[in-house]
């Protein structure tokens, strides 16, 4: 379960005191609470407007020059600056996607076949033979990732195009390990992909130290001649509910997913230095949008929206965070009043930190259902 988060001032006031409306109407055993927040997201009211207006008035194509297509780029810019400064990145770093499963993939796919495209060019000799000399590219991710990092993975080991290690997550922090990732290691390994939260349990992973070890393990492995292994986390379940900065993290790529803070259901990808330091490879190609890393007339409504839902995470994190927070202590105190020592609170880890938002729970009994 995940306790809602903020809804704007307008947004409250409305449903609160809106004449007629079905919520005076109703007595409050009928009353429905949504709590799958870590499903999807309702639209912010602001968000609704930004993302009208883009249809009202930027209704031009952002490839063209004229007034219509010149407010349409403009909307897009400002969307991608906005993203950049949730998360603390730079707007040229960041590029649109549909959603999380396509940057994820999009992820999954660069570096593939970047490993592909660098051995194949450094090669070896007879003499002094590659340290990856016919190996398939090795990536590590953890057993509870979201499927559109965990079915990509399990078909290109289906299809003997990679080797994939799948590293369990820690009974006693629920947590995947930075010990176990380093321990997964291999001389082939190019990419190491883990969450930044779980969206069941909340549990928030160690990205930062999986970040310094691996950047630290890369020093080491140049010298030795191998690939550097590159660092990606799926924050699509902690954006909005906590602070997220790329440069904490250390991460090379990072997945935002709109509709998981209150934004529509379009998506965006961090790459830090892009076309620079962190490759990136398309799976598509026509008309060169997004600097042809991403092509496809931009749907500038969607990022309109997108930009506005990031643009308020940007400015009240930390007031959304400690509305959650309030909410789901208060919860769980309930539930722990009502049921007692029925209910086990399961993400409760001594010293793990979880997301403010996310309540994950099993009651005890005999001929219990859920629904």
């Amino acid at each position: 379960m995940e306790a809602a988060g903020p809804r704007s001032r307008d947004a409250r006031g409305r449903a609160a005191s809106q004449p007629g409306s079905r919520a005076e109407k109703s007595p409050p055993e009928s009353r429905k609470v949504y709590m799958d927040y870590n499903a999807t997201t309702p639209l912010e009211p602001e968000v609704i407007r930004a993302m009208t207006e883009a249809m009202q008035e930027a209704w031009g194509n952002p490839s063209s020059p004229y007034p219509a297509g010149r407010k349409a780029k403009e909307i897009i810019n400002a969307a991608r600056e906005n993203l950049a400064k949730m998360i603390g990145g730079r707007p040229q770093d960041m590029i649109f996607t549909s959603g999380g499963t396509e940057s994820n993939n999009l992820v999954i796919h660069s570096v593939v076949k970047h490993f592909h495209k660098i051995h194949a060019a450094v090669g070896g000799t007879a003499e002094h033979p590659s340290p990856v000399e016919g190996a398939l590219p090795h990536i590590i991710t953890c057993t509870v990732e979201h499927d559109s990092i965990l079915l990509p993975l399990e078909h290109l080991l289906e299809e003997r195009v990679a080797e994939v290690t799948f590293v369990p997550v820690s009974k006693v922090n629920g947590q995947a390990e930075a010990e176990d990732i380093l321990a997964a290691v291999r001389p082939a390994t190019c990419l190491v992909t883990i969450m930044l939260a779980n969206n069941e349990t909340g549990v928030i992973m160690p990205v930062p130290e999986i970040s310094r070890r691996v950047r630290a393990l890369n020093q080491q492995r140049a010298a030795g001649g191998l690939p550097g292994v590159l660092v990606h986390t799926d924050a699509a379940q902690a954006l909005g509910k906590q602070r997220v900065d790329v440069r904490d993290l250390g991460v090379d790529f990072l997945t935002v997913v709109g509709h998981k803070f209150y934004g529509p259901r379009i998506g965006a990808l961090y790459i830090r230095g892009l076309g620079e330091l962190t490759p990136l490879y398309p799976m598509l190609f026509g008309g060169g949008q997004e600097r042809n890393f991403r092509p496809g007339t931009e749907n500038t409504p969607m990022i309109a929206g997108l930009g506005k839902a990031a643009e308020l995470v940007a400015e009240n994190c930390e007031a959304y965070e400690a509305h959650m927070r309030d909410v789901r202590d208060y919860l769980e105190e309930r539930l722990a009043a009502e049921f007692g020592k029925r209910i086990h609170l399961n993400s409760q880890f001594p010293g793990t930190e979880r997301l403010p938002n996310t309540c994950n729970f099993s009651i005890l009994g005999p001929q219990l259902q859920g629904s």
